[in-house]
C-alpha cells in the first residue's frame, strides 16, 4: 500500500518511547507507524528525531491589551512565527471588552483567526464583565459548540472579585469546561506599586518589586480552594514562584481538580534581565516578573514531579515602540509599560536545549509538556501525540544543530528577540501540519488561513493522573 506520504526512519517520539520508524500519513493523519512503508511522496528523516507538533495553549494574537494596545502579531504574524518554531496548534484568547456580550467577542475573534492563522487554533473565552446580558446563556452555548476554557483574572482593570469567579466556576464545572486564571493578589500589587511610585522607583527593575511573590502565593491558594469548593477543574497560569509550585502539589495531594503551567522566561531568566540601562529592561517585562534561581530549580522540580503539567510561551508582542512598549514615552514609569515578551517560536527549542540536548526529563519528557499534555488537558482532538489517527503534526529536529539567537531573527511582527545570544543546541528543520510541510530548512511553507479552529472535547474533573507523572 502506497499512503500519501511516508517520513522514513526517523527516531519518533511516541507513546512514552522513542523508536526509529517509518511514519505513513493519508489524508493529513497518521495511518501507520513502522518499517518499509511506502508513499506517494517520501522524506528521508535519519539522524533525526521526530516529536509531535507543539501544541502552545496560552497566546495573546491580534488582542486588545487592558492598556489599550493592540497586540504587534496579527492572526498570520504570530502562526507563521509558530510554524517556524515547531508549533502546529494555539490556544490564544477572545478577550471580551466591558459591556460586549460574549457571542459577540468569539465571533470578532474566529473571524480575525480565519483570515490569517495558519497553524491549528482554538480559543480561550477571556471574561471581564459579567454583568453583561445573556452571560450565563452566551457562555454555556459557546461551552457546547466547543469554547472549552474560560480566562479570568484576580488583577489588572479587568479582575473578577471571588463571587463572579466562583459563579463561573459553577458554570463552567457543570458545562465541561476548563476555567485558566491569572493569579495575583490585585491589593498587595496596588499597595507595593504605589510605595515604590512614591519612592521614586520607576524603572523597569521595579516592575519585579511591584509583583511581589507574596502576590502570587496568595491568589494561588485562594484559587485552588475555589476549585475545590466549587468541584470545578482549573488552570493556574504562568507559576513563578517556588511557594506557588507548593501550594499547588499540596491541593492536587488533597484532590484538587488544579493543574498548572509555566512558561521558559520563568525556567530560563531571573528578574537581573530587567536591569538594564535606561528603557531596555522593557523588553522583557511581564507578569508576574521573572524571579530567581532557586525559582527556577523549584519550577523544574514541579516539572518533574508532575505538579506543572504544561510549559506555554505566554507569547504577549509588544513592539519597542510608540506603538508597543514605548507607547507612553521613553521615559515613562514601568505602571505605564505594556507588559509581555514574544515566546511562541523560541518555545520549543529552548525546551528541547534543555530538556533533549540538556538531559532534563529527556525526549519523552520533552513531547509531553510541550504537546501531549496541553492537548489532552484542553481536549483538542487528534492533536499532541504520534499515533495512528492522530493528525500528522510532526517536528523534525536536528540534535547537532547550534544555533545562536539574534537581536531580530524571529519570524513575528515584534521587532526583538527576547533571547538574543541565547545558544540552543537541537533545532527544527521541518514542521507539517496535517501532513503538509509549513515549514522546511527555515522556509516559510504556510498559508494564511489554512489553519482551522478546533471545537474542543469535554473537560471534566478529570482525575489527578491523567498525564500521570512520568518522566
Amino acid at each position: 500500500m502506497a499512503y500519501d506520504l511516508v517520513i522514513r526512519g526517523g527516531r519518533v517520539v511516541t507513546g512514552g518511547a522513542v523508536v526509529e520508524a517509518d511514519i505513513a500519513v493519508t489524508a493529513g493523519r497518521i495511518a501507520a507507524l513502522g518499517a518499509g512503508l511506502t508513499g506517494v511522496e517520501v522524506v528521508g528523516a535519519a539522524g533525526l528525531l521526530i516529536t509531535p507538533g507543539g501544541v502552545d495553549p496560552h497566546c495573546h494574537i491580534e488582542q486588545m491589551s487592558g492598556m489599550g494596545l493592540m497586540n504587534a502579531d496579527t492572526f498570520e504574524t504570530a502562526t507563521r512565527s509558530a510554524a517556524m518554531g515547531g508549533t502546529t496548534s494555539v490556544i490564544s484568547f477572545a478577550a471580551q471588552a466591558k459591556g460586549q456580550r460574549l457571542s459577540d467577542t468569539v465571533a470578532d475573534y474566529a473571524t480575525r483567526a480565519q483570515r490569517g492563522a495558519a497553524v491549528d487554533h482554538a480559543f480561550h473565552i477571556s471574561v471581564s464583565d459579567p454583568s453583561v446580558p445573556a452571560f450565563e446563556d452566551d457562555l454555556r452555548a459557546l461551552i457546547a459548540a466547543g469554547h472549552r476554557s474560560i480566562k479570568v483574572f484576580t488583577t489588572y482593570n479587568i479582575k473578577l472579585d471571588d463571587a463572579d469567579i466562583l459563579e463561573i466556576l459553577r458554570i463552567a464545572g457543570e458545562a465541561g469546561a476548563l476555567t485558566c486564571i491569572h493569579a495575583e493578589n490585585d491589593a498587595i500589587i496596588a499597595a507595593a506599586r504605589a510605595r515604590l511610585l512614591a519612592e521614586g522607583r520607576t524603572r523597569p527593575i521595579d516592575h519585579a518589586a511591584s509583583r511581589p511573590r507574596e502576590a502570587e502565593i496568595e491568589a494561588v491558594a485562594r484559587m485552588c480552594r475555589l476549585a475545590e469548593v466549587a468541584r470545578a477543574p482549573v488552570m493556574i497560569f504562568h507559576v513563578s514562584t517556588a511557594e506557588a509550585v507548593a501550594e499547588i502539589a499540596a491541593a492536587r495531594a488533597r484532590g484538587a481538580p488544579v493543574w498548572a503551567e509555566t512558561c521558559p522566561h520563568y525556567l530560563f531568566q531571573t528578574d537581573a534581565v530587567l536591569d538594564r540601562p535606561g528603557m531596555e529592561g522593557a523588553k522583557w517585562m511581564c507578569s508576574p516578573p521573572q524571579r530567581t534561581k532557586a525559582d527556577q530549580a523549584a519550577l523544574w522540580a514541579g516539572l518533574a514531579a508532575g505538579h506543572l503539567q504544561i510549559v506555554s510561551s505566554d507569547h504577549a508582542p509588544y513592539r519597542f515602540d510608540e506603538t508597543g512598549k514605548l507607547s507612553n514615552g521613553r521615559d515613562a514609569p514601568f505602571p505605564a509599560i505594556a507588559n509581555g515578551m514574544p515566546g511562541l517560536e523560541p518555545r520549543l527549542p529552548l525546551m528541547f536545549d534543555a530538556m533533549v540536548s540538556g538531559g532534563r526529563l529527556g525526549a519523552t519528557g520533552f513531547a509531553r509538556l510541550t504537546a501531549e499534555a496541553p492537548a489532552a488537558l484542553y481536549g483538542l482532538p487528534g492533536k499532541g501525540r504520534i499515533a495512528p489517527g492522530y493528525d500528522a503534526d510532526l517536528v523534525l529536529w536536528d540534535m547537532g544543530r547550534a544555533v545562536t539567537y539574534g537581536a531580530d531573527d524571529l519570524h513575528d511582527n515584534v521587532g526583538y528577540n527576547p533571547w538574543e545570544g541565547t545558544s540552543v543546541t537541537g533545532w527544527p528543520v521541518a514542521t507539517y501540519l496535517r501532513g503538509q510541510a509549513v515549514m522546511r530548512e527555515g522556509d516559510y511553507l504556510g498559508q494564511p488561513g489554512a489553519g482551522r479552529w478546533l471545537a474542543r472535547a469535554a473537560i471534566g474533573t478529570r482525575p489527578a493522573d491523567i498525564m500521570g507523572t512520568r518522566n
